[in-house]
């Protein structure tokens, strides 16, 4: 299978300098979504050909790949003309694949079906009926069969009442491709090669024409603006709210939940609104997550809640945790079974042993916590001198107490506690209290300060 990406377009209605199929759906650009469903269809011979254009070689650099061949179409002069860019790298001994860019949704079971109805000698188009067929181009037929598509601007009015639509997605004989493409013509109102045209090709040269049909309309949508692309982000996240659901997850609500990568559950996993899941992330049995919490490429362990406001980045947690709200889990954060993380709780590059706590207003980075360890509030390990960062040891059974200050390199030995508002700097030995030496005061005649009031 050769399967051809039409990607050259400049879309103007998006009002941006971003070629417009690098513009995102669920965190991939719209291109790379079209990729992803041509190389499920790609077997062991064929080739991937992406025409661009508009944007120069931003779209080419931003996903470039061994297994795409970059055409680049300059000027552009249609649809056709697009696609006579691939010939060079076209392979006549199997059946050529026409999509777009800028339509990410269609689904894979939609192509397989059109693809098998067309066969090796057949010309195959995906169509659609809408209720408003307005700006498409529509299928004519004689006797039931396709003998032509005429597009908006050249259809008369009694044409423009069809309303079966072209969706520009079809399937050719290759060799046959190549000789109709070489006999368009830009004879039309906007002066460019149609695509379309073909159709009256395959007609003249007794090639039969089968039609398939998308099992739902917005399969064959297109992005032209952000309003288009706002559409499709919210059917595309519909449609894998149905699937989470399908396969037993709970949502509290499915039209507020946006996955931008995959996100596997296990049992009776139960997700809030307004959480977000980038990359790759794994959740276990019985993980609760509440609203608006952030996860990427992270793995939360079954039995774990994880409480509002929350966000994981490239985190592992064990078993039976509860983290946040207002926590935040830094790249490297690797948690045992049972922990607490709380509230406005920052972690990052730090491996923590099972049932250790830091429930609240603290920085742990660069540390190795051991089992059974409490931190207290306004702990910060001071893990940065300006230039490297250092390692701070926290062995099993510590306890710190609140505002200490732990000036890495420093190891903190197993059974120790730091007093609160103590600065550790050296190494603490097993089962010691370290504490800074330093007089409570008292002034008896001080009083405290009157405010001036300003005249």
């Amino acid at each position: 299978m050769n399967i051809v990406v039409l990607a050259a377009g400049m879309g103007k209605r998006m009002k941006s300098d971003l070629p417009k199929v690098l513009h995102p759906i669920a965190g991939t650009p719209l291109l790379g979504h079209v990729l992803g469903t041509a190389r499920r269809l790609m077997k062991s011979s064929g080739q991937l050909v992406v025409i661009y254009g508009h944007g120069g070689d931003i779209v080419p650099n931003r996903l470039a790949a061994d297994d795409i061949v970059w055409a680049k179409q300059e000027p552009q002069l249609g649809t056709g003309h697009a696609v006579m860019q691939a010939i060079p790298f076209l392979k006549d001994d199997v059946p050529t694949l026409i999509l777009y860019g800028d339509v990410p949704l269609t689904r894979l079971e939609t192509l397989e079906a059109l693809i098998a109805a067309a066969g090796t000698h057949q010309l195959g188009i995906l169509t659609v009926h809408l209720p408003d067929p307005a700006g498409y181009g529509r299928i004519v037929r004689k006797e039931g069969r396709i003998c032509a598509i005429v597009e908006q601007k050249d259809a008369d009015e009694a044409t423009r009442k069809i309303n079966e639509i072209n969706s520009g997605i079809l399937v050719a004989p290759t060799h046959s491709l190549k000789r109709w493409l070489a006999g368009l013509s830009n004879n039309n109102a906007q002066k460019e090669y149609y695509l379309t045209d073909i159709v009256a090709a395959a007609v003249n040269d007794a090639v039969a024409i089968v039609a398939t049909h998308p099992k739902y309309a917005w399969e064959t949508d297109g992005v032209n603006s952000k309003v288009q692309l706002a559409e499709l982000e919210r059917i595309h996240q519909r449609n894998i709210a149905d699937e989470l659901m399908e396969a037993g997850v709970t949502l509290a609500d499915p039209a507020r939940i946006d996955v931008r990568g995959s996100l596997v559950c296990g049992r009776d996993v139960f997700i809030d609104v307004n959480c977000v899941f980038e990359g790759k992330v794994e959740l276990g049995d019985g993980v609760q997550l509440g609203p608006n919490c952030v996860l990427r490429d992270s793995s939360i362990g079954a039995r774990t809640e994880v409480f509002g406001f929350t966000h994981i980045v490239k985190a592992s947690i064990g078993i039976g945790g509860q983290i946040g709200p207002f926590a935040r889990l830094r790249p490297g954060t690797e948690l045992g079974d049972d922990n607490h993380i709380g509230n406005f709780v920052e972690i990052k590059a730090t491996r923590m042993g099972n049932h250790s706590k830091a429930n609240h207003l603290s920085y742990v980075g660069d540390a190795h916590v051991g089992q059974r360890v409490n931190i207290g509030a306004g702990t910060i390990t001071c893990n940065y001198d300006g230039v490297n960062k250092h390692l701070t040891i926290i062995e099993d059974d510590v306890h710190i107490g609140s505002d200490t200050q732990l000036v890495a390199p420093v190891t903190v030995g197993k059974g120790s506690t730091t007093a609160a508002g103590t600065t550790v700097w050296k190494t603490v030995p097993a089962d010691s209290l370290v504490l800074n030496s330093k007089d409570q005061v008292h002034r008896s005649a001080w009083k405290r300060p009157v405010k001036v009031e300003k005249s």
